[in-house]
């Protein structure tokens, strides 16, 4: 665990370093759980946008985009529950003054379980070999189904007291866990209490004229509230889904691990409106082809996963996360819901305006089911910046750090180098890239050595590096530069386009889902 923190400080340290993501406010010492994304953070942040929007809006016909207001008339969230019931269990450590989640605490805890039964099915495979049955290994290892039986019933536990929201019973099970305070490392518990996540604000030219409204929690209210107008003006007909990317807010107290839980935040959603009584099987439809998105990136089938929600919220038929493997463990960076007809409902009565969907093909009206993938951009940045942070050593004693990003959501897809400041070489290369900019982004580089050009390439995840030499200014040829492999091979220039454009283009992965 510690090697794997030691890598997730280098991570959040190669991002400032190298213009990915700054802390917001820097000159005053920034401001907590709020972060800026740098010249190459925002790239990457567009490029992962992009690959979400087309694989929802390009590639399929029954699904539109919207962008709706952040500021939302203050009836939306009472509506949707979030005024009364948009809460966090926290507990605080009286020595260390520390505020925590009650339910990670917990969570971590299992975790914990589930990280002695690897090391135990790790130590064994590797002393078993080829022999190694796992299945049998923790059938009857004694030390893996003690382990197993205490995850269990801490699991169990932990399940009804989420159901039930009983407060007293989170905190019981911190205390017969012994959990401890990591700053303080006591046990010394408060209770564990609500505390409502959304910020308030003002609209109004007066105090006394001024009415409170909130800044939106999610995103999803928006498309419930537009419903009927993309459907009557898009003309749709019922299966179709209504999709938006746009910023959030949350007053998280316990915000950690970087920019994976920030209260400023960015949300990629889809709300699919379907026919009653078949929302289960579009459920399991989305939840494969969302993991399809996410594979389609080569990050590996063993770092994701599904995870069932122990407690389902009160408007839910069924609920599941697609968890990436970060150095902090598994965790989530989106939600596939069955909402079932809950929020149509919900602004139907408070509204008091009809919001039905009219089935020409029974003659009947009825309020349609939803099906919501939910992923977060912040999160879905750290998983592909996690994923694509290396550390190598090199045949010749060097090392180097590269970002292995996939080539389409690189922020540089291009970089061209003058091997020399004179004989006609930068002005050849700058040729290159005016030519090459309208396809591609691209960057020229002319300062130091070209060894460290490649470095300071390698570490922004820039997949190829073309260098202009004197042989160019003969033959039009360049020397082009493959950042993964590091070979290098004499290509004419007018065949750049051709090599680079389709590897690097969000086309070549959206050809890898679109079935």
């Amino acid at each position: 665990m510690a090697q794997q923190d030691d890598v997730f400080k280098k991570i959040i340290s190669h991002c400032k370093e190298y213009g990915f993501v700054f802390p917001s406010s820097d000159i005053y010492d920034g401001l907590g759980a709020v972060y800026d994304y740098g010249q190459n953070g925002v790239e990457l942040k567009n490029n992962i946008k992009q690959y979400w929007w087309q694989s929802m809006v390009l590639l399929n016909e029954n699904i539109l985009g919207i962008d709706a207001a952040i500021f939302m008339h203050p009836t939306t969230w009472k509506a949707s529950g979030h005024v009364d019931a948009f809460n966090d269990p926290l507990i605080d450590n009286r020595d260390s003054k520390k505020r925590y989640r009650a339910d990670v605490l917990i969570e971590d805890q299992l975790a914990k379980y589930d990280e002695k039964i690897q090391k135990e099915i790790d130590k064994a495979a590797k002393r078993f070999g080829d022999a190694f049955d796992e299945a049998q290994f923790r059938a009857t290892n004694a030390r893996v189904m003690e382990y197993q039986q205490k995850r269990d019933a801490l699991h169990e536990r932990f399940s009804k007291a989420l159901n039930d929201n009983n407060l007293e019973e989170l905190r019981q099970i911190i205390l017969d866990e012994e959990i401890v305070c990591p700053i303080s490392g006591t046990r010394n518990w408060t209770e564990v209490r609500q505390f409502n996540l959304m910020f308030k604000t003002e609209v109004g030219s007066t105090a006394e004229g001024a009415s409170t409204i909130y800044l939106r929690p999610e995103t999803a209210q928006g498309i419930f509230v537009n419903n009927l107008n993309v459907q009557k003006t898009g003309r749709m007909k019922l299966p179709f889904g209504i999709a938006q990317i746009g910023k959030a807010f949350r007053n998280e107290i316990v915000a950690r691990q970087f920019i994976f839980r920030m209260r400023e935040f960015e949300q990629m959603e889809m709300q699919f409106f379907v026919k009653p009584g078949t929302e289960l099987e579009w459920f399991s439809k989305w939840k494969q082809t969302r993991m399809a998105w996410h594979q389609a990136l080569g990050f590996g089938a063993e770092n994701y996963r599904f995870h069932d929600h122990d407690k389902l919220a009160h408007y839910a038929n069924a609920a599941t996360d697609i968890e990436f493997h970060m150095p902090f463990g598994f965790k989530e960076v989106e939600g596939i819901h069955s909402r079932t007809n809950f929020d149509l409902s919900q602004h139907a009565k408070y509204s008091g305006k009809k919001i039905e969907y009219f089935d020409p093909e029974t003659s009947e009206s009825y309020t349609p089911f939803v099906i919501e993938t939910s992923i977060g951009v912040d999160r879905m940045f750290l998983s592909v910046m996690c994923h694509a942070y290396t550390e190598e050593q090199l045949p010749n004693g060097e090392s180097r750090v590269v970002l292995k990003l996939p080539a389409a959501l690189a922020p540089v897809k291009l970089a061209v180098f003058p091997l020399t400041k004179k004989d006609g070489m930068p002005e050849k290369a700058q040729e290159i890239i005016k030519d090459l900019r309208f396809h591609f982004n691209c960057k020229y580089e002319e300062k130091d050595q070209i060894g460290k050009r490649y470095r300071r390439m390698d570490a922004i995840g820039c997949p190829y590096c073309v260098t202009v030499d004197q042989q160019t200014l003969e033959d039009n040829t360049v020397t082009l530069r493959d950042r993964d492999t590091m070979e290098q091979r004499r290509v004419a220039i007018s065949d750049l386009r051709g090599i680079i454009e389709d590897k690097v283009s969000i086309t070549s992965l959206l050809r890898k889902i679109d079935n």
